[in-house]
């Protein structure tokens, strides 16, 4: 296996994070956006969006942070990673749902803000970021996992951009459960993280 990544992007470290978490190897190969690589013919051809992460599985193309860890979780029979039962699959696509919405419009844009200059409003995406947050931990007041009794998928599609909101001047203070959630994460066999940028309230001084 193939994983088009860039080292810096929550979406890739999804894909990073689950490879790693099964224990399955791959060539990780580094896009350069600075150079525009992800615009090139050549990386169209696998992903007209442009975007990252794209796994490429013996020739089978996935792009799409959430659809390969579905493909994954399904290539690999990892059904205690996703349930295959209906109940239990509709659980976890609650949670990837909410990885593509409001994750992406909270805490990520919060971060691209910070650490890409992204034309976002900054106050409107925190706001947004909080709103999620307070509602995710809602959820964790009452179970470890987020949509089973053990990690799932979901809980992969959501950690990395929650983990990185302080980049994005995105306090976790008030969220005691998210925090011992992302720590439970951390802590599980084969975890890797996503790099840490000093941005946000992770600069020197506080806020940027």
């Amino acid at each position: 296996m193939k994983l088009y990544s860039l080292t810096l992007s929550g979406h890739a470290h999804r894909a990073r994070l689950f490879l790693s978490l099964v224990g399955q190897p791959y060539e990780a190969v580094e896009v350069d956006f600075a150079g525009g690589q992800n615009r090139s013919p050549d990386f169209l051809a696998i992903n007209p969006f442009g975007q990252v992460p794209v796994l490429d599985d013996d020739g089978v193309i996935v792009p799409d942070s959430n659809a390969i860890l579905v493909y994954l979780a399904k290539k690999l029979g990892r059904g205690d990673w996703l349930p295959e039962d209906a109940e239990g699959a509709a659980r976890v696509q609650r949670w990837l749902s909410v990885a593509a919405g409001p994750i992406a419009f909270g805490p990520c844009a919060a971060r691209l803000v910070t650490l890409f200059g992204a034309a976002f409003d900054a106050e409107e995406v925190i706001a947004r970021a909080h709103r999620i947050l307070a509602l995710i931990d809602a959820e964790l007041s009452s179970r470890d996992w987020l949509a089973a009794e053990r990690p799932t998928i979901a809980d992969v599609a959501l950690y990395s951009y929650i983990a990185a909101a302080p980049e994005g001047n995105v306090d976790l203070a008030a969220y005691g459960h998210v925090r011992a959630w992302l720590a439970r994460i951390e802590a599980l066999p084969g975890f890797v993280a996503l790099p840490a940028s000093p941005v946000g309230l992770n600069a020197a001084g506080g806020p940027a």
